[in-house]
């Protein structure tokens, strides 16, 4: 800073006098009743000089506060920017705690109606080989669970309980190969078992002379010693009789849809 003080001071110097200069004159001008020619040639000169530094002064100032509003308003945006997303956040939050408030509140209200005691557990994996249709809960032994149990939920049955461990359950769901139920079909009371098949259940033992239309709601029968009476297992979508032969084949659609299973509900027994 003293170098450049140094080398310009001459013009510095000079240009301080004009400006001294201008200023004496400008104040003698407002009690002066006449100017002297004197006077009129060097504010003739000075007039440009003075027009110039009075709009690079007005630039300077329009662009330094347009800067520091702009920085305010940056630092207001991005302050804004950062409520806007923990709002959005704490919004889905309270949407999830909704929707599975909700799916509780059934399966809470399908246990009053059904009569029947039960644990309210949220599933925390699921088999991803296509081999096996089974899930894992977050309850066992210690919240009263055991092997053969049943699991449902508000629009029907899931599966059965077939591993246990003191925090955690294995569910097998009805959809799998291996799971069968005895089943009932509810509008005519036709007997059958119904297997799984991966995606879909079919009925098995289905007999020929048996009423079972497309759209027959499919529901357990109460007598296979895992599953309650009265549970949907889901709805006849396909019905072929065929022309030889005792039974006929029939395809159910799972009334549960099993790809947004989150909350189930394992039944205990009778309420006391």
């Amino acid at each position: 800073m003293l170098e450049l003080l140094r080398k310009y001071r001459v013009r510095l110097l000079a240009g301080c006098l004009v400006l001294a200069a201008l200023l004496f004159y400008s104040t003698n001008l407002r009690h002066q009743s006449k100017t002297t020619l004197f006077e009129k040639i060097v504010l003739q000169i000075a007039a440009p000089l003075l027009y110039s530094f009075d709009s690079t002064c007005r630039t300077a100032d329009g662009l330094w506060s347009r800067y520091l509003w702009l920085i305010d308003t940056e630092r207001q945006n991005e302050t804004l920017r950062a409520e806007n997303r923990q709002l959005r956040g704490e919004l889905t939050d309270l949407q999830e705690v909704r929707l599975a408030n909700e799916r509780l509140r059934k399966l809470l209200d399908f246990r009053e109606a059904s009569g029947l005691s039960g644990v309210a557990a949220r599933v925390i994996a699921v088999d991803a080989s296509s081999l096996f249709r089974t899930v894992l809960i977050d309850k066992g032994r210690q919240h009263g669970l055991r092997e053969g149990l049943p699991v449902v939920v508000a629009e029907g049955a899931v599966g059965r309980v077939v591993k246990c461990t003191p925090r955690q359950s294995r569910i097998l769901l009805i959809t799998d190969a291996s799971s069968t139920a005895a089943a009932l079909v509810q509008r005519s009371r036709s007997r059958a078992i119904c297997r799984g098949q991966g995606d879909y259940l079919t009925l098995e033992f289905a007999l020929r002379r048996d009423d079972i239309a497309v759209g027959d709601h499919i529901i357990t029968s109460g007598t296979g010693g895992i599953f309650p009476k009265g549970l949907v297992l889901g709805r006849a979508s396909d019905v072929e009789g065929e022309t030889y032969g005792l039974f006929q084949t029939v395809t159910v659609i799972p009334e549960v849809d099993f790809t947004r299973l989150e909350e189930v509900l394992v039944l205990l027994g009778a309420t006391p």
